[in-house]
């Protein structure tokens, strides 16, 4: 998805077009969660821009577009562009814990002796 989005739309309130480009977003990000995974893939990642427009847009963290997006509406910005490209998400492995570091007590309990 790359779009660029009006914040102030004349006729309309700012908070509810606002509320109508979240949920647009949202309603993309779920539809494309729900496309079926290719073999060897754990979860859909997506890759996002924000920004002004297309030319002055840096990348930014998922989580980060929607805060983005309040920020620009409260400044006043008259459009805001976005782009969201779904991707192949790979899980990494987690460090095992050493098991006989827990049974010499390496690793204690911060409540005993409460």
């Amino acid at each position: 998805m790359r779009k660029t989005f009006k914040l102030q739309v004349e006729g309309k309130h700012p908070d509810r077009v606002l509320d109508a480009i979240k949920h647009e977003l949202r309603k993309y990000l779920k539809r494309q969660r729900r496309v079926p995974l290719p073999a060897g893939v754990d979860y859909w990642d997506f890759d996002c821009k924000f920004g002004a427009s297309q030319e002055t847009a840096e990348a930014v963290h998922l989580a980060e577009v929607i805060v983005r997006l309040d920020a620009a509406a409260a400044q006043g910005d008259g459009q805001c562009f976005v782009e969201i490209l779904g991707k192949n998400g790979h899980r990494r492995a987690r460090p095992a814990v050493d098991a006989t570091a827990d049974a010499a007590g390496g690793l204690r309990d911060d409540h005993e002796g409460d």
